[in-house]
């Protein structure tokens, strides 16, 4: 009884709790006590390893991305039990991967060190990269992510990127939940694996890999504050534009002046000709270069795009969002999921990528590569824009997910990002975190959030490339087979030796 019931309960809370590890918490040593109770209640229950993994993740994801429902319901309108419903189908398909990461280490693991050492961290970290690209993608809740810049670990994102973080993650779970069960030596040489993974994680936090570029940017970053309720509603659409135009207006001399993804809710070519004049005027005035969120037709005029515009420099290039959000801004399999709109509030749905291959925009001495919203999730698409760029900017509107905690999240993938490419980036937000992040990772300043506010910081620009940047995800993700398949090896010449007939 206490088995059929209590350890699923206890992998439920203990899933439940790992909220509290990401930001704004950033209780950053929860993650591998968590996540060492989980291997904890497998290895005595191995038969349920996948029903254990899977209440542990579903419980995990759903804290963690219970902001869902206040976009589907609070903002688009969906009705609550609807809305609950498709808050949960995602975190039900993200609880696969590491259901299935703990079922094939009981699998294939012959013992425990084969099971744990070997073959889980390798098997937890090919599942949080396959979840990261998988129907689009979704990598937010990796728990490499909880490390964070706090964490030892976090080191290791400039080497190994977001996905070597995890694997540490993973393997020191696995070294805590043995170290009790071991004997004196084997446990001896578990603290030193222990201390190796988190004392080098701590030296290449000291490691300067790129270097300083071109003149500081003083740069205004402008927090509207606009309730996603009213955003795109007609009758305050002037106030919108006025909003953004008075905080322009009295913004601080700047290099740069930006605007929050959407900022201004209309498309490019329908932005009233007078409030043109005067905003880029006023920029102008100040010698900064004005920079905004906003819809633009593509230049066929048969699509839409999520554009980065240089309102007052029409020579620049323009960004255009290319990892679209699905449901959010294209229909996925549109003849089965187009009925949901039916039930939601959406004013755009439709907008068409950018492209791969999009040019950093110059601002003073800087080179600046955007990204918009959620695709600062994704490290190894911004690995080619970041290479040709001193700083990384994101804009975005987390309006759609109230005052939770996606923009505390978001943030810390934003820090992610930093860590992995040595480059600074600055973000501006409708609703928060507006902030400013150092090469470092640290956050360098940060407006309040649910505030009107400009932001404003001296940002220092960076050249080279960090190991991540040279190799990307591949070195770690080819280790990780190389471990899955060592492991599969094992198991095999394990069977093959108890065929072998006894000796008499």
């Amino acid at each position: 009884m206490r088995r059929t019931l209590g350890y699923p309960l206890l992998a439920l809370s203990a899933g439940a709790a790992t909220v509290f590890a990401f930001a704004p918490y950033r209780l950053f040593l929860l993650m591998p006590l968590l996540l060492a109770l989980l291997l904890e209640l497998v290895q005595r229950w191995p038969q349920r390893a996948f029903l254990l993994g899977y209440g542990w993740a579903l419980a995990a994801y759903t804290s963690n991305f219970y902001w869902i429902y206040i976009s589907l319901h609070d903002i688009g309108g969906m009705p609550a039990p609807m809305a609950g419903a498709m808050t949960l189908l995602l975190p039900a398909w993200l609880a696969l991967f590491p259901a299935l990461a703990m079922w094939l280490a009981c699998r294939i693991g012959t013992n425990s060190a084969s099971r744990w050492l070997l073959l889980f961290p390798a098997l937890w970290t090919l599942g949080e990269w396959l979840r990261s690209w998988m129907l689009t993608g979704f990598p937010w809740g990796a728990i490499g992510y909880s490390q964070i810049t706090e964490s030892p670990l976090a080191g290791f994102a400039a080497v190994t990127g977001i996905h070597g973080v995890t694997y540490a993650v993973a393997l020191s779970a696995a070294i805590l939940m043995l170290l009790p069960r071991w004997r004196r030596l084997p446990q001896l040489a578990l603290l030193g694996l222990a201390t190796a993974l988190w004392g080098g994680g701590a030296w290449l936090q000291q490691q300067q890999w790129t270097s300083p570029s071109g003149k500081p940017l003083a740069v205004s970053l402008l927090q509207g504050n606009i309730p996603q309720s009213l955003k795109w509603d007609p009758a305050t659409f002037e106030l919108t534009l006025s909003t953004y135009y008075r905080m322009v207006a009295s913004a601080p001399p700047s290099d740069l002046l930006l605007l929050p993804e959407t900022a201004l809710p209309v498309f490019l070519d329908d932005l009233p000709s007078g409030y043109l004049t005067m905003i880029n005027g006023d920029a102008s005035r100040r010698q900064a270069t004005l920079i905004t969120g906003i819809p633009r037709r593509t230049d066929d005029g048969s699509g839409y795009l999520n554009a980065v515009v240089a309102l007052n420099d029409p020579a620049q290039p323009y960004y255009a969002k290319n990892h679209l959000v699905p449901f959010g801004e294209f229909i996925p399999l549109p003849a089965v999921t187009s009925w949901i709109y039916r039930f939601m509030d959406m004013p755009l749905s439709g907008f068409s990528r950018g492209g791969d291959s999009q040019t950093p925009l110059a601002v003073a001495d800087q080179r600046i590569a955007f990204n918009v919203c959620y695709e600062d999730g994704f490290g190894e698409e911004l690995i080619g824009p970041a290479a040709g760029a001193t700083m990384l900017a994101n804009v975005s509107n987390l309006a759609w997910f109230g005052s939770s905690n996606a923009m505390s999240q978001q943030l810390q993938l934003s820090q992610a990002r930093v860590l992995e490419t040595g480059r600074p980036m600055l973000r501006a937000t409708n609703t928060g975190m507006t902030a400013v992040i150092d090469a470092s990772g640290e956050v360098q300043t940060v407006a309040a959030p649910d505030t009107r506010q400009t932001l404003t910081a001296r940002v220092q620009g960076r050249s080279g490339l960090t190991p991540y940047m040279r190799y990307g995800n591949a070195p770690v993700l080819w280790g990780c087979v190389a471990l899955l398949l060592a492991g599969i090896a094992l198991h095999g010449w394990q069977r093959y030796r108890r065929r072998l007939p006894v000796a008499a």
